[in-house]
């Protein structure tokens, strides 16, 4: 029969479901292969066609793989604690859960139809408290560990406190806070529990305190910075403000070093790896302090400013003084005379978040403070001044603005009329500032006449003899914010007293979500646990437990959407555990995942989120490797490709008052070019007229007016109903009720009236390429494409696009193609009858080099992830046996083997129709190539009569031209074209062409 691609695909992906079919062992005598897809968020829509195609791609490895011998591990699950549920639940009050398992469904309903062979027995859900409490249990490691820097790593914070009782303060050498205290063994153990846990927050690496947040009040929580987008929350376009808080963090910057060092052993693309590189921001440089002048008549809390600078030597450049709006002394270093303006300038830079702030180089603001600092080697007024170019979490928040040699200082400076002094002998700074190194030093005291390299050590040297600043390494990487104050999210496993935090017990976890009643923060301020009754710590174990017995407050945060995806590769290792989160025997054999593919979006999320844990597990011995992803590929984005109508702006034409009628017009995309054209204004407004001869303003336009486009409004329209840019127009006038009266100016210049008026012809749609969104009617949903063509021509369709890791816009037009190339490799396998038939006879060699080109192709192209030329040589492969009649057995065989990982539903069926147990093709052997078979002995002579081609002929290249001659003239397909009469002239170019005139 034909190609029934319907019944093929849903009784093999029911087989695969019912025997396990991609089940991994952990044990196996073959080499482990770990291929991982970043695991997807279950949205409420479901998957588009842009969503599978990195899927596809690892699948296809994954499929690869398992025919070239190894036990593949290729998982999948959901991480699915997210914001778009809780938004929902906000809505509507039906909880997170009910809302995310109905997702879940969906998206596992679309991906088994798409035949992907995922190994679901090992299925993770970040929002499953079978899952969470490992994540709530890495916290609590987290907690209980500081980084030593003489041994880089984290270690036990037991051990921190047995140095702390021997020596006191003395020879901890800890990523901590700047603010800790000095003390002894003596002083350490006579203070009161609360006073130690005070200072050993201090150590942890995870911990609480006030920060500079991205708030975002419509959403009610925190957002990572990589969650903004110029001054927008990415997730509902919401505003976003920066505002002090006290938060979770995790010492990440503990790992800043290693985190670098890490990107030279992985395997990624090199443009991520530069984006961590300078989100990580290294910088080698000094700390120096600057005296408050006057420090003693307003500021109390301390008599200098502290600032990280990489260009040292330019201190005597310095001439005035910049702090973050946030910084800390802003409030005692304002003046009562600048008050109004200071507190103006903060509201205002509120308004935007860190990265915008980083990103606007152009335009210059601040505020003068009213205070100065005394430059610590001149003791020279500088004055203080805010602006936004200033991050407080980045180095001190405090930076020495020296014009002459940064651009932004030199912009301020302008902007302000402040003093610009060159300090070396060559910078030329009457346009712009001049960051050179070369030349020697002018206008800085004893510096003056020394080179870079000499004047940076000297001044160096200065500041540490007078003990005002050193030498040191700073990152621009801050530590990570660690929570979020809504409800859907894993809680956190911390109770409080005293004010302080405590870690619950480890045999109470999992510590489950509360019901709440509503899912908003509550009246007085609290994030939604805070709604929760009677949700406090009381532990049997333990018998923690408050004087009046109710129990200690929780954490009322949640932790953010990093925290489950931060180590879910470790569980797809062992899912099922109650014990661990995941076995050592189990992390042993997998070790790590050796191909990893997802978007470049998470560079400076989960990807770096990710290997930081990974490195903390592996310094308290829990893993083995210091990375986790081997080789890492960024698939490209998969464009919606819009379909644009052009409406006629009819109040361009009408006179005042007048209210134009309900029958919207729209011209088909050829028509706009045409009637844009000068001479074709005369048509443009007869045709207006015939539509509607009473159009108010029209003589008025067209006696002033040629048209211009703005007189069309471009209207997105579903490209559902759009084939090859040719409208439906009936399916156009039934998708909304403001269609339904539209008029049509169709393509050749009819018109198609609601009425049924005129005659129907093309409507031809614009097409623009932009992002996949619901908005924009441009979403393809992948169940349709299947319905009609089945998942296999989905699978190599959305392969055949282009490469992998370029984006590119989704174009339905060419789908026909590959289903027309299954349906050719299925007839491969029939007769003229539709009936079943290969032979057993030895293939021709003409066989065999088709057969071994695509294997050895097929090989070259999946090794080096090249999956689009691969679905172009198949097309060739496939026209080349055609071509022969081929319908052997081994050269089929084979060629279902090499085809399995792209098509695999018709190649399972077809497995089978050739005599194979069902299920064994997943785990069959790849085609051995055999480079014998493509020795070219042969070639395809085309052959002419009367210099027209007929046919190709192959011929064995070692026969001569009389021997050519006499091999053409013996074919039976040749004697037919000549109809019995022998040629008068043949003319053979050995190796090229046989022509011959009749």
């Amino acid at each position: 029969m034909d190609y029934q691609f319907k019944d093929i695909e849903q009784k093999w992906q029911q087989f695969w479901a019912d025997n396990q079919t991609f089940k991994a062992e952990d044990k196996s005598t073959k080499p482990k292969y770990y291929v991982l897809d970043m695991f997807p968020y279950p949205s409420g829509v479901g998957l588009h066609v842009g969503h599978p195609l990195g899927y596809i791609a690892s699948d296809i490895f994954a499929r690869y793989k398992r025919l070239k011998g190894f036990n593949v591990l290729h998982p999948m699950g959901y991480d699915s604690f997210g914001l778009p549920a809780e938004q929902y639940a906000i809505q509507t009050g039906q909880h997170p859960a009910v809302t995310t398992e109905a997702n879940i469904a969906t998206y596992r309903r679309q991906l088994d139809q798409i035949g992907f062979s995922f190994d679901w027995s090992r299925e993770v859900r970040t929002s499953s408290p079978g899952y969470y409490k490992w994540t709530q249990w890495i916290f609590m490691q987290l907690f209980n560990s500081w980084y030593n820097k003489s041994a880089d790593k984290a270690e036990s914070i037991t051990k921190l406190v047995a140095h702390f009782e021997k020596n006191g303060s003395v020879g901890v050498d800890a990523v901590c806070d700047e603010e800790v205290a000095a003390f002894t063994a003596g002083e350490w153990k006579a203070k009161t529990p609360t006073e130690q846990q005070e200072e050993l927050l201090k150590y942890r690496l995870t911990y609480l305190r006030e920060s500079t947040v991205n708030w975002c009040p419509a959403l009610g929580t925190v957002l990572a910075n990589d969650e903004v987008k110029d001054g927008f929350s990415e997730r509902g376009g919401y505003p976003v403000e920066q505002k002090k808080m006290m938060q979770w963090s995790m010492r990440i910057t503990a790992y800043a070093d290693r985190l670098l060092q890490g990107l030279d052993t992985i395997d990624w693309p090199e443009p991520l790896k530069e984006m961590q590189r300078n989100w990580i921001g290294k910088s080698i440089g000094a700390s120096v302090k600057f005296p408050i002048e006057n420090q003693e008549l307003r500021v109390r809390s301390q008599e200098f400013i502290e600032v990280f600078t990489t260009r040292v030597d330019t201190i005597f450049g310095v001439t005035f003084f910049v702090i973050a709006p946030e910084h800390e002394l802003v409030g005692e270093l304002t003046t009562p005379e600048q008050k109004g303006e200071i507190e103006a300038y903060i509201a205002q830079t509120k308004k935007k978040s860190e990265l915008d702030r980083m990103a606007d180089a152009k335009t210059v603001s601040g505020a003068f403070t009213g205070s100065y600092v005394l430059n610590p080697l001149t003791n020279e007024k500088v004055p203080v001044y805010i602006a936004d170019y200033v991050l407080a979490g980045y180095g001190t928040g405090a930076v020495m603005a020296v014009p002459s040699g940064d651009q932004r200082d030199y912009l301020f400076a302008k902007h302000f009329g402040l003093p610009i002094v060159p300090i070396m002998d060559i910078q030329n700074i009457e346009t712009e500032a001049d960051p050179t190194k070369e030349g020697r030093y002018i206008n800085s005291d004893f510096m003056n006449g020394l080179t870079y390299k000499e004047g940076t050590a000297a001044v160096i040297a200065k500041l540490e003899e007078i003990g005002v600043g050193k030498a040191k390494i700073n990152f621009r990487m801050r530590d990570a914010i660690f929570g979020r104050q809504r409800y859907w999210g894993e809680p956190v496993p911390v109770y409080f007293k005293e004010g302080l935090p405590h870690l619950i017990s480890e045999s109470d976890l999992p510590l489950l979500l509360p019901e709440v009643d509503k899912y908003l923060p509550t009246e007085s301020g609290e994030p939604p646990l805070g709604r929760a009754e009677g949700w406090s710590y009381k532990s049997q174990e333990s018998g923690v437990q408050s004087q009046e017995g109710a129990g200690y407050a929780y954490e009322l945060s949640t932790m953010p959407g990093w925290a489950g995806s931060s180590w879910y590769w470790y569980r797809y290792m062992d899912a099922h555990n109650d014990k661990e989160f995941a076995s050592k025997q189990a992390i042993e054999y997998w070790k790590d995942v050796d191909l990893y593919i997802g978007g470049s979006e998470h560079a400076t999320g989960h990807l770096l989120y990710s290997r930081f844990w990974n490195k903390f597990l592996k310094d308290i011995g829990l893993v083995i490797v210091e990375e986790p992803f081997k080789k890492l590929i960024n698939q490209g984005m998969i464009q919606g490709r819009s379909s644009i109508m052009y409406r006629l702006q009819k109040s361009i034409f009408t006179l005042a008052g007048y209210i134009p009628d309900e029958n919207p017009i729209y011209f088909s995309v050829g028509l706009i070019n045409k009637y844009l054209k000068k001479e074709n204004k005369k048509e443009f407004y007869n045709l207006l007229k015939t539509i509607d001869p009473i159009f108010p303003g029209i003589e008025v336009a067209e006696a002033n007016h040629v048209p211009e486009f703005g007189y069309f409004n471009g209207i997105h329209v579903d490209v559902n109903i759009v084939d090859n840019d040719e409208l439906d127009i009936n399916k156009f006038r039934k998708s909304r009720a403001e269609y339904e009266n539209a008029i049509l100016i169709l393509e050749d210049g009819s018109i198609s009236s609601p009425t049924g008026g005129g005659r129907e012809g093309a409507y031809i749609c614009g097409v623009e390429v932009e992002k996949m969104s619901k908005s924009k009617f441009n979403v393809v949903n992948p169940d349709d494409l299947i319905a009609r063509y089945g998942a296999d021509t989905l699978r190599m369709y959305e392969m055949f696009l282009g490469p992998l890791e370029q984006s590119k816009p989704w174009n339905t037009n060419g789908i026909e193609g590959v289903f027309k190339f299954l349906r050719k490799f299925w007839r491969l396998f029939h007769n003229d009858a539709w009936e079943f038939s290969v032979s057993g006879a030895e293939p021709t060699k003409a066989e065999l080099k088709s057969l071994h080109k695509i294997i050895r192709k097929v090989e070259e192209d999946i090794e080096r992830f090249s999956f689009n030329t691969s679905v172009s040589s198949f097309m060739i492969a496939v026209n080349e046996l055609t071509d022969l009649k081929c319908n052997n057995r081994q050269v089929l065989q084979d060629l279902v083997i090499t085809l399995s990982s792209y098509a695999p539903h018709i190649c399972e069926e077809l497995w089978v129709m050739l005599g194979n147990k069902a299920g064994t093709l997943s785990y069959a052997s790849y085609p051995k190539y055999n480079p014998a078979y493509l020795v070219e002995d042969e070639f395809a002579y085309p052959v002419s009569i009367n210099g027209k081609t007929k046919m190709n002929l192959n011929i064995p290249l070692s026969l001569e031209q009389k021997e050519v001659e006499e091999f053409v003239l013996a074919n039976a397909d040749v004697q037919k074209y000549l109809d019995g009469k022998p040629p008068k002239k043949v003319i053979v170019v050995k190796g090229r062409i046989v022509n011959m005139v009749v």
